[in-house]
């Protein structure tokens, strides 16, 4: 079931009014009455960030880049864990909070400024304990926060509610979805929000599909009022129209694209926990085609991956960055230490020379090795997406913006909008350690003890 979108609050519909009658109705409100609408979520909500009627367990909310995800989530856990008065027991009282990583369920759910300590009056704030990963509230009722990275840690703790932000970017996104169901089991009728711009993977489609869930649809351009003008201009047309802005701004959940060489079955399917022992790991850079030191370029791929005593392949981490020479160099060779790389592996890009100097300006005891680029991005990757479905490549984790690449590679080229670069630094990493001959031959100026 789908709730219809409708783009008014009532604050809006107050704010739209003739000068004159907008001035007769605020000047008709007490001061009490003007403080209390401050705090009052339902006067500054658009109708469809307001939960939908009638019994379900899942709340799910499909929105945009900006529509106000984290503000309707924050707003929600106030509403079922308060009462009328600081003291009096909301509907719920222990709420598991999970975000992609720690400092998500911190920096964004928690302390943001649309989070859960910022859209609570002073005297219904919950006590923020840090270290023990909690809020307590005046009244009693507890939300605990936990992560996508670590799953096993809502093995066995119980709750009545649970808000979930960004799940379509979790790490274990699966796993950590079925523990927190598992622990789902207090009180007559748990609920949960979901807040997530979309992405098609498994466990979205299975939540989608429940009898019990009601899904909010949205878009960014719902909550423009809100947003920068330099967002809208910069950001929104950028990507309108285009495949990735029907994903992000519209929270289109895409399907696979005709003949594409990935698949998210696929890319699922090869979804593993840990690696094995490693005989050999490398980090690969896809370099920026731009020049100079301005952070206005494509983004630099860097991504670690090794291959196990298996003989398979792991993609170990996605470190990806847009950042000037200096600092992604840095953040290639810390990549490569702490992952004891055998090897650096890096294009041969417009900058020539410039990657490995750039590398070896950062550690000149570094292994490099430079790879040009004679075939097309789509004949490089064509082989190493054989590999996918011969089994022969997993990824310990799931890494949302790779896969999203990866999965707009068709054989008639790439569907994605700029460049690919976190898939062609796999499709390097990929390339030296399954199928190029160099990858029997000795390698010596590692990170460690030779592998």
């Amino acid at each position: 079931m789908t709730v219809p979108p409708s783009n008014s609050s009532l604050a809006d519909s107050i704010a739209s009014l003739p000068e004159a009658e907008r001035a007769r109705v605020l000047a008709g409100l007490t001061k009490r009455q003007a403080e209390q609408i401050l705090w009052d979520w339902r006067f500054w909500a658009r109708p469809n960030q307001l939960p939908p009627p009638g019994d379900w367990l899942t709340w799910l909310i499909l929105a945009g880049r900006g529509y106000g995800k984290t503000r309707t989530g924050a707003e929600w856990v106030r509403s079922v864990v308060c009462g009328a008065t600081p003291l009096a027991r909301g509907v719920l009282g222990r709420i598991a909070l999970v975000a992609e990583t720690a400092a998500d369920a911190r920096d964004v759910m928690v302390e943001g400024e649309s989070g859960i300590l910022s859209v609570h009056p002073k005297e219904f704030r919950p006590l923020y304990e840090p270290s023990k990963r909690r809020l307590t509230w005046p009244n009693g009722a507890v939300a605990t926060l936990y992560n996508a990275v670590e799953p096993d840690q809502l093995r066995g703790p119980q709750h009545d509610g649970a808000w979930c932000d960004e799940l379509a970017k979790w790490r274990y996104a699966g796993e950590t979805w079925d523990q927190l169901q598992f622990g789902l089991r207090l009180g007559l009728q748990p609920r949960q929000v979901v807040t997530t711009t979309p992405r098609p993977i498994p466990v979205l489609k299975q939540i989608m599909a429940a009898e019990t869930t009601r899904t909010t649809r949205g878009s960014t351009y719902e909550n423009r009022a809100n947003l920068a003008g330099t967002f809208l201009t910069e950001v929104v047309k950028k990507f309108e129209g285009t495949r990735l802005g029907r994903q992000e701004l519209n929270a289109e959940v895409l399907d696979d694209v005709p003949g594409a060489l990935w698949t998210r079955d696929m890319l699922d399917a090869c979804r593993v926990r840990k690696a094995p022992e490693l005989v050999r790991v490398v980090v690969a850079v896809d370099p920026s085609g731009t020049k100079g030191e301005e952070d206005t370029g494509d983004a630099i791929g860097i991504v670690a991956a090794g291959k196990g005593v298996d003989g398979n392949a792991y993609i170990l981490e996605d470190a990806t960055c847009k950042l000037p020479p200096a600092a992604w160099g840095r953040r290639a060779v810390a990549l490569a230490a702490k992952w004891k790389a055998d090897r650096i592996v890096a294009e041969r890009n417009f900058g020539g020379a410039m990657v490995e100097h750039v590398i070896r300006s950062v550690d000149p005891r570094v292994s490099y090795r430079e790879v040009t680029a004679s075939r097309g991005k789509v004949a490089r990757a064509e082989p190493v997406a054989a590999l996918y479905e011969q089994s022969c490549v997993r990824h310990v984790g799931a890494f949302p913006e790779m896969e999203d690449q990866m999965c707009s590679f068709a054989t008639n080229g790439y569907l994605g909008s700029g460049s690919p670069d976190r898939a062609d630094a796999a499709v390097w990493a990929i390339t030296e350690l399954m199928l190029a001959a160099q990858a029997a031959a000795p390698i010596f100026g590692t990170y460690g003890t030779k592998r």
